[in-house]
C-alpha cells in the first residue's frame, strides 16, 4: 500500500476519532451487548443481534482508521512547491462545463470537507489535478463523465 499524506492538523484529528471510537463508543457497545444477555435466550434476542452488528460495524471503522494512520506521513506544508498542484494545494480552476470559476484545497483523510471545497488529494478530481502547472487543463473522469478544468491559479492552502 502507498504512504497516506497529511497534514499534522489531520493526523491529530483522525487519531482523537480513532481514541473517541475505542474508548467511548465501543465500551457503549460493549455494555449494550451484556445488557442484551441479561434478557436471556440468544437466538432469539433482536437487541443482542443489533449490538454486536453494531459492535462489528465499529470495529471495522477502527480497523481501517488505524490502517491509515500506519500509512500516514506527515508533510510540511510550507516547503511544497507552488508552481505545480501538490498535496496542500489551493488551486483555482475554470469549469468548462459550468463556465465559472472554483477553487479546490487539496487535503488529506481527516481534513476533507467538501462544503469548503477541501478535498481529498487521492479522489478523482485531486488526482487529477495533481502534478498539473497554471494554463494546463485536466480532464478527469468523474461518475457524470468527463470533467474539464483550466488551472488557472496555485498557491498554498
Amino acid at each position: 500500500m502507498s504512504r497516506i499524506p497529511m497534514t499534522r492538523e489531520g493526523y491529530d484529528k483522525l487519531r482523537a476519532h480513532l481514541d473517541n471510537m475505542k474508548n467511548e463508543e465501543m465500551p457503549m457497545i460493549a455494555e449494550q451487548i451484556a445488557q442484551a444477555r441479561a434478557f436471556g435466550d440468544l437466538s432469539e434476542n433482536a437487541e443482542y443481534d443489533a449490538a454486536r452488528e453494531a459492535q462489528g460495524m465499529l470495529q471495522a471503522r477502527i480497523n481501517d482508521l488505524e490502517s491509515k494512520l500506519a500509512l500516514a506521513f506527515l508533510v510540511d506544508k510550507s516547503t511544497l512547491p507552488t508552481d505545480q498542484v501538490v498535496f496542500g494545494s489551493k488551486v483555482k480552476v475554470f469549469d468548462f462545463e459550468l463556465e465559472d470559476h472554483e477553487e479546490f484545497i487539496l487535503v488529506g483523510p481527516g481534513e476533507e470537507d467538501y462544503d469548503q471545497n477541501k478535498i481529498l488529494c487521492n479522489s478523482p478530481i485531486g488526482q487529477g489535478l495533481i502534478g498539473k502547472k497554471v494554463g494546463d487543463t485536466a480532464e478527469i473522469e468523474v461518475p457524470r463523465g468527463v470533467l474539464k478544468l483550466r488551472i488557472d491559479g496555485i498557491a498554498l492552502g
